[in-house]
């Protein structure tokens, strides 16, 4: 049974609790690639100007970010030692770091952007609405999200014998969407123009609604 090093800061857990682009096995890898790859097409097909991530982890997206557009990009996430990891992977003129939750953001111009990407995060929220609207409030045109896809994620964790008291769970998974409930709750703030699968995620590429019916706004 898998037993991951699981980093906890003020109750949260933070990083990647099973390291996705260092393992060994060629499954895992291939997964990860196929991932990464629909991510980097996206972002040069956008070609955005400035990105703003939330909840950037390590780096990784950072860093193919870097690697096919030009932009230049804001990171924020919660944890000071993942930041501290991501300031190692990523060395740019191009990126600066902050610590900040996505529900703390100023709604200012320095943290606004053509393009705001946010994997992997949603699911780790209580109140993913709220995420959701921090970022329409962020996006200036375009949003990438992904969230790991349900209920095939936690199968998956089955198979290699993860997780099992929780039936596959990956700790800190608060929210579980399958591809359909997930566009509809993205489709809520914003207009969903692309969706892909690549196993075990859903990804979402969205633009932003540019006004909101009155029924789309939080009471």
């Amino acid at each position: 049974m898998a037993s991951p090093n699981i980093s906890t800061e003020n109750g949260v857990v933070v990083g990647n609790v099973t390291e996705k682009r260092g393992v060994s096995n060629p499954v895992s890898r291939y997964l990860v690639r196929q991932f990464d790859a629909r991510i980097a097409r996206i972002m040069t097909d956008l070609a955005p100007s400035t990105i703003m991530e939330v909840g950037c982890g390590e780096g990784e997206m950072i860093k193919l970010a870097l690697d096919n557009t030009a932009a230049t990009i804001v990171g924020a996430d919660i944890s000071d030692a993942v930041l501290a990891t991501a300031r190692k992977n990523v060395s740019s003129k191009r990126v600066r770091l902050e610590k900040m939750s996505i529900y703390d953001i100023p709604i200012d111009q320095e943290f606004k952007a053509e393009l705001v990407v946010c994997c992997e995060v949603l699911e780790h929220l209580e109140d993913p609405r709220a995420g959701l609207e921090k970022l329409h409030a962020l996006t200036e045109s375009h949003c990438l999200l992904s969230v790991p896809r349900e209920p095939v994620w936690r199968a998956l964790n089955m198979v290699r014998l993860a997780y099992l008291r929780d039936w596959g769970n990956t700790p800190g998974h608060l929210q579980h969407w399958s591809r359909r409930a997930f566009v509809n709750f993205v489709s809520e703030l914003f207009e969903v123009t692309e969706v892909h699968t690549p196993l075990p995620w859903t990804i979402a590429l969205c633009r932003k609604k540019q006004s909101l019916r009155p029924s789309e706004s939080r009471p």
